[in-house]
């Protein structure tokens, strides 16, 4: 292992590749779900490609750190990881020398998060891993990611903020300010999937959308809250078959879990934060 890390000579791609074309064909199921998520990597130094003062959902606030944007794949055999890109904060790509320190090769441009959940999107495509469904954290949220997405025949649930602004009934509003319209009688008991201590039951609700999409297809703002703190509300925005029902959106929200799940295994069983 040792050899491998520090001497061998091997294409990082070419394994992706490999892994990407493994999991298709061992583990590929026509409604496989992709998941985009982030997480931190806490550092001391100032010499790690990529470190800086950012936001770290690890550490739940602003941290000296490195981010990865990884993708994963879930199906009903299991998630597994697929692909994973260093974010690199614009600072960083200003000043090449400290990029030279740090191997960052001279052709390497600033991608927002968002473009490096595309770009990992279509390299999976490409492998043919088969999923129709894209579910994402709040921060690949544009507005961008989810037209490129829509024009690729894609379905998701992507989480947005509570300040997410939608159209609905000819005005622009707040998705907090939309929900807070819902009488209680519209929220239902759903399950959002089995969790480590059984399944997680939440309340949910929903309004459809007025944007556009393919004929059969609707968008919708979903609200999810917690059964024991009523205050504790996620919000979504969805793109989905129009036959969809909001159980069938609030189970595919909940896929999102074992991204989690796959970070703390792997950082704390296989080193990814080493």
């Amino acid at each position: 292992m040792q050899r491998l890390l520090n001497a061998a000579v091997w294409q990082e791609d070419e394994v992706r590749d490999t892994l990407s074309r493994y999991v298709a064909a061992r583990m590929g199921e026509p409604n496989g779900i992709f998941i985009a998520d982030e997480t931190g990597f806490l550092k001391k130094g100032t010499k790690s490609a990529g470190v800086a003062r950012q936001y770290s959902g690890t550490a739940g606030r602003i941290e000296n750190c490195q981010i990865g944007v990884f993708l994963a794949y879930a199906t009903r055999q299991g998630c597994v990881f697929l692909d994973g890109r260093l974010y690199l904060p614009e600072e960083w790509l200003q000043d090449r020398q400290r990029c030279q320190a740090a191997g960052i090769p001279d052709n390497v441009t600033f991608e927002t998060k968002p473009q490096l959940v595309q770009a990992m999107l279509e390299h999976a495509a490409a492998n043919g891993v088969p999923a129709p469904w894209v579910v994402a954290a709040t921060v690949y949220s544009s507005d961008d990611l989810r037209l490129w997405l829509q024009a690729q025949g894609y379905w998701y649930v992507v989480a947005v903020p509570s300040t997410y602004s939608v159209w609905y009934s000819g005005q622009q509003v707040s998705a907090a300010l939309l929900i807070e319209t819902v009488d209680t009688p519209n929220w239902v008991c759903l399950s959002a999937g089995e969790g480590s201590q059984g399944p997680r039951y939440y309340e949910g609700t929903w309004f459809q959308l007025p944007y556009p999409g393919e004929v059969g297809c609707a968008h919708w703002l979903i609200a999810r809250r917690s059964l024991s703190t009523p205050q504790d509300i996620a919000y979504y925005h969805a793109y989905a078959p129009a036959t969809s029902t909001l159980a069938d959106l609030v189970l595919i929200a909940g896929r999102r879990w074992a991204i989690e799940v796959g970070f703390e295994r792997t950082k704390g069983e296989l080193g990814l934060d080493q």
